[in-house]
């Protein structure tokens, strides 16, 4: 049994598998969730090839049963839960005219419902991690569109500054009982969710996902006295 553990979602590859890289090599038992079942366990042997313990545990963060057995899957096999990772995501860009119900109600419920039922789910763990370190930590994965929305991805935008709020909310509710909150919020990072826009900003010009990852190793290693609640990523140059 690990002495601190993770969950994470999205991390069958780009931010969240960076993500949980840094927790298991910061000690960390990892459970890693994500909808694919074969490109899960393919991140997941890649994580114990690097000597971390890890659960795998594929669901569609869309449903909340799958929510809820995810969850339950991580406290069966660690007993705890000391950082929870909001990571998965999805985004789809239309023009406002041309939204399509199940596209809209997609990134409403992956982006913003799921971490939402994540911090239910989780909300005794965190608080008994909170009570024993005061150092308990959710990283929730937004962006920099929820700073500045964007065109053709409004919808996407909009669920990343509802999760930006969600986040302060938290902070408010749970960070006196040792349980931080924060959004990372970067511009576009090489991965292929940014496929469709590296005709125009080349992958080699992109943030990096180990620049995430390493903010995170950050917020780990900072004193309990100190909550962090938004981190900005941004290439050279690029205003909000």
């Amino acid at each position: 049994m690990s002495a601190r553990a993770a969950l994470v979602t999205g991390a069958s590859s780009g931010i969240g598998l960076a993500i949980a890289h840094v927790l298991g090599e910061e000690g960390y038992g990892l459970t890693v969730a994500a909808r694919r079942p074969d490109k899960l366990e393919a991140a997941a042997e890649e994580l114990r090839g690097a000597g971390f313990t890890v659960e795998a545990v594929a669901g569609n963060m869309a449903d909340a049963d799958d929510v809820a057995r995810v969850v339950a899957a991580h406290r069966e096999r660690f007993g705890r839960l000391d950082v929870l990772v909001n990571g998965a995501g999805v985004g789809v860009g239309a023009a406002v005219g041309e939204m399509l119900d199940k596209r809209v109600d997609l990134q409403l419920d992956v982006n913003l419902r799921a971490p939402i039922l994540f911090y239910r789910e989780t909300a005794d763990l965190l608080r008994a991690a909170g009570a024993e370190h005061r150092n308990a930590l959710v990283v929730n994965l937004a962006s920099i569109s929820g700073k500045s929305g964007q065109a053709w991805l409004s919808v996407y935008s909009a669920t990343k500054a509802g999760l930006i709020g969600f986040t302060q909310a938290m902070n408010r509710e749970l960070a006196g009982e040792g349980v931080k909150s924060v959004a990372l919020a970067p511009g576009f990072v090489d991965t292929p969710m940014a496929d469709f826009v590296k005709e125009a900003i080349p992958a080699e010009e992109m943030i990096r996902t180990s620049d995430i990852a390493e903010a995170v190793r950050f917020l780990l290693r900072l004193s309990p006295n100190c909550v962090i609640p938004e981190i900005v990523f941004q290439r050279p140059n690029e205003a909000l």
